[in-house]
């Protein structure tokens, strides 16, 4: 199968965000694959507007360019998408393989996030493109103290330094393959089922979910074919939740 892009990477010492860089290029008519990494994001962002800790050199901070070519209701999929392509990467390029998925947008590993992903779309003279942005914490002692609770790095779940540009070139790489699947023929359902495989967030879950309008407890039952989650709540009833925060209850808070 021919790659449908060719990957072109500009590297960066510093941006405010690599998001923001990517869109201005893509607005200036950059292709497909174009892809942004920096050192260092003095204004790194996450979902809705959060701040992403980016010190230099602590992690590997990333936006790649796409114009897919999917109906416009398939696009949240693009997050599941590189969710996929960040583990794929972290398993080849560092040996981890005690990660999991959190809905929508995060990477964990012992209940700590080690990566975020922000997908933006932006209006460009070639049509609407999206941005997908991955933040991932590398070096243990970039994290800032505020965030050690929360967050952990590739360097602590590998037992040793990760190389940035072996993470980089198997992220590329995972990145490119798993876009040619979730475009090609019977994509969107393999993405959705790749990622259910790879996700405990997926099925069964006990989670308390925040959408901005409301706060609500369930349990996961799966994903909707454009990647939303299905909550069951208490009463039985199936809540489909595309936004929101989505945080595992622990065994103390379900009893009660």
């Amino acid at each position: 199968m021919m790659p449908l892009f060719r990957p072109l990477i500009l590297h960066f010492d510093s941006l405010p965000s690599t998001n923001t860089e990517a869109a201005q290029q893509a607005m200036r008519g950059a292709p497909e694959g174009l892809c942004i990494v920096a050192r260092e994001q003095t204004v790194g962002r996450g979902r809705r507007e959060r701040l992403w800790a980016s010190p230099a050199d602590g992690g590997l901070y990333f936006s790649i360019v796409l114009r897919p070519r999917l109906e416009l209701v398939a696009w949240p999929l693009l997050t599941l998408m590189a969710a996929l392509a960040v583990t794929d990467a972290l398993v080849e390029a560092c040996a981890i393989t005690e990660l999991d998925i959190k809905w929508p947008n995060d990477i964990v590993a012992r209940e700590r996030k080690v990566c975020g992903i922000l997908a933006e779309t932006v209006e460009t003279a070639a049509g609407r493109a999206c941005i997908v942005g991955i933040g991932i914490n590398l070096r243990e002692g970039a994290l800032p103290p505020d965030l050690r609770e929360v967050a952990t790095s590739v360097e602590a779940l590998a037992g040793a330094r990760p190389e940035r540009e072996a993470v980089l070139r198997a992220l590329v790489n995972s990145i490119e393959h798993r876009y040619m699947k979730l475009t090609g023929p019977g994509g969107a359902q393999e993405t959705v089922r790749a990622w259910s495989r790879r996700s405990s967030y997926a099925e069964g879950k006990h989670v308390r979910v925040a959408t901005g309008t409301e706060i609500f407890e369930g349990v996961t039952r799966g994903l909707e074919p454009d990647g939303a989650l299905r909550v069951e709540t208490a009463g039985g009833t199936i809540k489909v939740v595309r936004a929101g925060d989505v945080t595992a209850l622990r065994a103390m808070e379900i009893e009660r």
